[in-house]
């Protein structure tokens, strides 16, 4: 929904919210739904509502368990019936700087300073302690905004005693805590509050009159942001950027003004400003973000515009360029189709409205962001959290590089006619194995964003996942795949649960980008060995349908499993294990 997309009108979604909420129910199909408990240090009605609209335009639908007012720590830490029986998928600790019990005074000593932080510590340290042990869930915790007053002035930063300085090292803390827990994140309301505005958030009529710790008005940026995190844990982030050109990346239109007269570089202010944004798309690549052009343009030109030597941006920076006179949404099908993702999992950055209102029109659910004026790009495109970092596996670091090695794989396939010899061709192998420690961040990742090749779209936390690994009463398997082009990671997983002589599959999916190379062949080779070594005789295994997979309806008899039952929501297929079995992998060689 565009009126909940960066820079949005925070007053008018306050005042529509209800109308928001139905609309959204009324439009969003297949929503995933969700468990959110809010233990509050203040009033927290109002975030709850304002972040059910946003989860909901990211494809989340949300029932919320509430604390009551400031009892966030006693819910935490003593028997909690009720939100035990909710059984939360995250929980979220609303707290502030008004939660902080003491502060510094002038007459403290440095040591009594560090009594008095190790004090804050060990409520916070008892909370999250008890909580990750009891709920295995994801938690996010706000780290604290600065205070209303600085007592000492600009000294309060840096002496010892000064409130700002106690805050900074407190918030230090907590980011220590959540580096070292992995299913554990901060909500940054000591950036956001900045960025509202400082005096304004810290209003202090709004905690006098109605116990809000931050100004009503600025709720819907802090929903924003909690929901970005939320949205991102669960596999809701963009995966790439379609870029314009001509008063995009730089200013000026290439093929009237000329490559030699196109704003970039150092020698205009304007030529800055596209500067700096080059270097900004450029950076979204360190976090796999895949980049790719769609522009009405001769490609000629497009080309010569990425080699003017002051671009930031190369060819090479690119996985797919659609520079032709198109349309700009017929192109973004094409890279989309080619990239082997739904084009709602790509942003089209443009400067002219009348372009990203055909895009809107004519792709439901792709995002085509309001960017402002060629200074505001980084800004609104920053804050919007498209690409919100929860979870950053090896594979995210290096995804540019596999989607770039697949478009060799397209121009090899091209000269082959058939296609067996094509697969040969690849040398392909494969390490398929259980799940281990150091793939979980990817393998929880890949259960969250994987919705086409899916045939249950079960969702798992990385904590959830560690508890899979070490139960023995689960079948588990992770694939990587590897051919003379390069490595792509981790790609498949499988999880089955075993109950006396059936297993049922659980969870079955594949990166679309290894689509049609034999890699399911290969992991249900391995799969079903398994089984006959843990004395299985059947294997159930389930698709559940929605929108996006499809392409996985026929799956299970494609590899020989018979039919059991078929409803709307549910088709049930059973395997009979026996000696006989006859692996169907040809063309990939395993290592278990």
């Amino acid at each position: 929904m565009k009126e909940l997309e960066y820079p949005f009108n925070a007053v008018w979604i306050i005042s529509n919210r209800r109308k928001i909420r139905k609309n959204l129910l009324n439009t969003n199909q297949n929503l995933i739904e969700k468990k959110i408990a809010v233990l509050g240090g203040s009033t927290t009605k109002d975030i709850v509502q304002i972040m059910e609209l946003f989860l909901l335009n990211n494809g989340i639908k949300a029932s919320f368990y509430e604390s009551e007012y400031g009892m966030y720590y006693e819910d935490a830490v003593f028997e909690n019936r009720e939100l035990e029986a909710f059984h939360p998928d995250i929980i979220y600790i609303h707290t502030s700087n008004r939660n902080v019990a003491s502060f510094p005074e002038l007459t403290n000593t440095k040591e009594e300073v560090e009594t008095l932080l190790d004090l804050q510590m060990q409520k916070f340290l008892m909370i999250w302690d008890q909580l990750l042990e009891k709920y295995s869930c994801p938690i996010i915790q706000n780290n604290f905004e600065m205070p209303l007053y600085r007592l000492f002035g600009n000294k309060d930063a840096y002496d010892y005693r000064g409130s700002i300085n106690f805050l900074s090292r407190l918030n230090e803390r907590f980011y220590e805590y959540a580096n070292n827990h992995k299913d554990f994140f901060i909500c940054d309301i000591n950036f956001i509050s900045a960025d509202y505005g400082l005096k304004e958030w810290n209003d202090p009529f709004y905690w006098h009159m109605y116990k809000y710790a931050l100004n009503v008005n600025a709720i819907p940026y802090l929903s924003f942001n909690i929901s970005n995190i939320i949205k991102s844990i669960f596999g809701k982030n963009k995966k790439g950027m379609v870029l314009d050109l001509d008063n995009t990346l730089w200013g000026g239109v290439i093929g009237d003004d000329g490559v030699e007269n196109i704003e970039v570089g150092p020698e205009t202010s304007s030529g800055q400003v596209y500067s700096e944004f080059q270097e900004y798309i450029k950076l979204q690549k360190q976090l796999g973000i895949l980049l790719n052009i769609d522009s009405k343009n001769d490609e000629k030109n497009a080309i010569k515009g990425l080699k003017h030597p002051d671009s930031v941006l190369t060819l090479n920076d690119f996985i797919e360029i659609r520079a032709n006179w198109e349309s700009k949404d017929r192109n973004f099908i094409e890279i989309a189709k080619s990239l082997s993702l739904l084009p709602e999992s790509l942003i089209f950055v443009d400067d002219n409205p009348a372009e990203r209102d055909i895009v809107n029109q004519q792709l439901p659910g792709v995002c085509a962001p309001e960017i402002g004026e060629s200074h505001q790009y980084i800004h609104n495109i920053d804050r919007n959290g498209f690409f919100e970092v929860t979870y950053l596996s090896e594979d995210d670091l290096k995804r540019n590089v596999m989607y770039q090695e697949n478009v060799k794989r397209i121009e090899l396939q091209a000269k082959f006619s058939n296609y067996g010899e094509y697969l040969k061709s690849l040398e392909m192998t494969a390490v398929i194995k259980p799940f281990e420690l150091i793939y979980n961040a990817r393998i929880a990742q890949l259960t969250n964003k994987s919705n086409q090749f899916n045939l249950t779209t079960k969702r798992y936390s990385q904590g959830e996942i560690e508890e899979i690994l070490y139960d023995k009463n689960y079948i588990t398997l992770y694939g990587k795949l590897k051919d003379k082009f390069g490595d792509n990671g981790v790609v498949s997983v499988c999880i089955g649960k075993i109950d006396g002589k059936i297993c049922h599959i659980d969870l079955w999916l594949m990166s679309c980008r290894v689509l049609k190379r034999e890699m399911e062949y290969a992991m249900m080779d391995v799969f079903i060995h398994k089984c006959q070594q843990r004395g299985i005789l059947e294997i159930r295994g389930y698709y559940y349908p929605t929108e996006k997979n499809g392409m996985v309806k026929s799956f299970y008899k494609m590899m020989n499993f018979d039919l059991v039952s078929e409803k709307e929501d549910e088709t049930v297929w059973s395997y009979v294990v026996n000696d006989s079995y006859k692996e169907k992998n040809k063309y990939i060689q395993v290592e278990e």
